[in-house]
């Protein structure tokens, strides 16, 4: 498939999923023209991956995107993540990112954030391997796996979730999705332990 082709069907499932316009990001983001991707719609729209609507994809166009679905917190954002979610973008089309609400943050880090979860959504969203940073849901992240109906699951080395809570919860909104467990090559970067590293140094000024 050519990459004007993934470009507009990605926008089109990510504006099914954010509301926002995939003829405006694809003109923004990608620099096509609006008589080529038209045109390519047209094309698209005959070999039955976009709907006769112009702007949901089919079945058909849904299923030739290999979409990865990865999670965290990310208050600080280390080389660890970086390195995670290149790897987890590596194994599909499309990356989509949740981020921790607050209240679900403090439990998971024993902490309050040092970043609102609107700033957290803005930090994740500017790197360059993300399409797109959604806000989890309150205590059911299955919500979201619902929303965004991922055909992989990216777990990185450090989170707490576990596969097999994970391949449970998928089974019950009826989700055929592979996890994947990412590992990271330095292991010993977390955001706490930067955020208490940074407080000694403080401290000892």
């Amino acid at each position: 498939m050519e990459l004007v082709d993934k470009s507009i069907l990605t926008e089109m499932y990510l504006a099914g999923i954010s509301g926002k316009s995939p003829i405006g990001n694809l003109k923004t983001k990608k620099g096509f023209t609006e008589n080529i991707i038209n045109s390519k719609i047209d094309e698209l729209v005959k070999n039955k991956l976009i709907k006769e609507d112009r702007t949901t994809l089919t079945e058909l166009g849904r299923s030739s995107l290999r979409v990865v679905l990865a999670g965290g917190v990310f208050d600080i954002i280390h080389p660890g993540h970086i390195h995670t979610l290149n790897a987890a973008k590596a194994l599909g089309d499309v990356l989509i990112v949740v981020v921790a609400t607050d209240s679900t943050a403090v439990k998971m880090k024993k902490r309050q954030p040092l970043h609102s979860k609107e700033q957290r959504q803005e930090l994740v969203n500017s790197l360059i391997m993300v399409d797109l940073c959604l806000i989890g849901q309150e205590d059911d992240i299955f919500k979201t796996v619902n929303l965004v109906k991922p055909q992989i699951i990216a777990l990185g080395y450090d989170q707490v979730h576990q596969e097999k809570f994970i391949i449970d919860g998928c089974k019950k909104i009826e989700l055929d999705a592979t996890v994947a467990r990412l590992q990271s090559p330095i292991p010993e970067s977390s955001s706490s332990k930067i955020e208490k590293e940074y407080g000694e140094s403080i401290h000892g000024i």
